[in-house]
């Protein structure tokens, strides 16, 4: 495994440009230190760790949704929606996916910054159960954290000046009997209800693949992105821990996984290679999409 590269320097002027800000510098890069600590210590072995279970205090727009419809979309309001979004992450991440995460005994996937996020979820309208979810982190939050989770993973230097415009979203998942299109395509109409409803302008987020076979497919996907839907040099990022494509056969005739087609198809970019995470064996291309940007096809869906 390659070392991980010295995170700090790159993100000096990116964590301390606000001089009203009165956090010391090491107050505002210790959220992003223990991401990195962890991410780094869950390569071994660890004893069980109770799960951070305070609710997010932040305002969302409501969504409205059709009754009639076999689904609905909300926001989570209190620390039991927001337990039902993270153990449907459990299960699709840690027993599906093999992800390795945090131990409970709650069957809750839970980080630090899930107190700081809005938690979009869809339900099933007759058995009642969350079968979809993304979280969402909007600047001011992000901020008041210290960072954007896309920190842990890449170097965002670069941008920098776009951050007050900027939505992460992430932790995005579909429940393995619900994934015929129209819970995900729920989800993204409440994401840009929330990116209009706030005039926030660029939605970035981690889209992962997984690496069942060494990593080869996320190689040659990479080469395939950055060939066809890479990003102006001025929005390009740097992995900290860089998926070794030099090593890997990246010469597969592929076609991108669903999710990173349908961002593809609404206009996104994708900023740079890939990084590895090692706590889900999945390499992670950061993408961006601009509202602006929205093929008008689809506009009128993600957008209304």
């Amino acid at each position: 495994m390659r070392e991980l590269p010295n995170p700090w320097s790159s993100l000096t002027d990116a964590l301390t440009k606000n001089k009203s800000d009165k956090k010391t510098l090491s107050e505002r890069i210790a959220p992003l230190h223990k991401i990195l600590q962890e991410k780094m210590i869950r390569l071994k072995p660890k004893a069980d760790d109770s799960a951070n279970n305070s609710v997010s205090k932040q305002e969302a727009p409501a969504v409205h949704t059709n009754k009639q419809n076999p689904i609905s979309l909300s926001w989570a309001r209190h620390q039991d929606e927001v337990r039902e979004a993270q153990r449907l992450r459990y299960k699709v991440f840690a027993e599906e996916m093999g992800a390795r995460l945090k131990p409970n005994k709650d069957g809750l996937d839970v980080d630090i910054f899930d107190d700081f996020c809005e938690h979009l979820i869809v339900r099933d309208n007759e058995t009642l159960k969350v079968i979809g979810t993304y979280r969402v982190l909007p600047p001011h939050q992000a901020k008041q954290m210290g960072c954007f989770y896309s920190d842990s993973e890449f170097d965002l230097v670069r941008l920098r000046h776009l951050r007050s415009k900027m939505v992460e979203v992430g932790r995005s998942c579909v429940h393995r009997d619900y994934r015929s299109g129209g819970v995900i395509m729920a989800l993204w109409s409440g994401l840009g209800q929330y990116m209009k409803k706030n005039d926030y302008e660029i939605m970035l987020g981690c889209a992962s693949v997984q690496m069942g076979d060494g990593g080869h497919y996320a190689a040659s996907l990479s080469k395939m992105l950055n060939a066809n839907h890479l990003t102006d040099i001025e929005y390009r990022v740097f992995p900290r821990l860089a998926l070794p494509i030099e090593e890997l056969n990246s010469n597969l005739d592929v076609d991108p996984p669903a999710l990173i087609k349908g961002y593809l198809r609404l206009g996104a970019k994708v900023c740079g290679d890939p990084a590895w995470d090692p706590d889900f064996n999945t390499a992670d291309f950061l993408t961006m999409l601009r509202l602006g940007d929205i093929h008008p096809r689809y506009a009128k869906h993600f957008l209304a």
